[in-house]
């Protein structure tokens, strides 16, 4: 029974820097990160890192995976996954394993594919497979409609 309560308090905290709050320095931290307000200083994280619509960082930032819905000035950094939300951009070079970028989100800078580390992909999250799901359906649709046209 006590060792669950002392397994929760060491359990990693997600940070978040809030809506008009300014930080600057270095930041490390082992959990995921979330920036609404603005943060100047490089970022290391072993966890995610989001950028929010009204979230900037003057930064490089390291990480496992990265959203963007923000605005990023720097260079990236993820054996992970990069997205670039239609509200990101971001003005920099990145390296990362996966990158998508939405209709409407903006890349200025060079990219470089690299392969993960373990040569194992991440799965999906649950709304990223739906969202599959429903591109393939439209796929499938259009394919069979084509086909009985021609």
């Amino acid at each position: 029974m006590f060792k669950e309560k002392e397994n929760k308090r060491l359990s990693a905290t997600d940070t978040l820097i809030g809506q008009g709050t300014l930080s600057e320095g270095k930041m490390i931290c082992d959990a995921n990160l979330r920036i609404e307000g603005e943060h100047r200083g490089d970022i290391e994280c072993k966890g995610d890192v989001i950028i929010g619509e009204c979230g900037i960082a003057r930064s490089n930032i390291s990480a496992r995976d990265i959203t963007v819905a923000g605005k990023i000035f720097g260079d990236i950094l993820t054996m992970g996954r990069l997205i670039i939300t239609p509200s990101g951009h971001l003005t920099g070079n990145i390296t990362a394993h996966t990158l998508i970028i939405q209709d409407g989100g903006m890349l200025n800078g060079n990219c470089y594919m690299v392969h993960a580390q373990d040569g194992k992909n991440r799965p999906l999250a649950e709304s990223e497979t739906s969202q599959l799901h429903n591109k393939d359906s439209i796929t499938k649709d259009s394919k069979e409609k084509s086909l009985q046209a021609g």
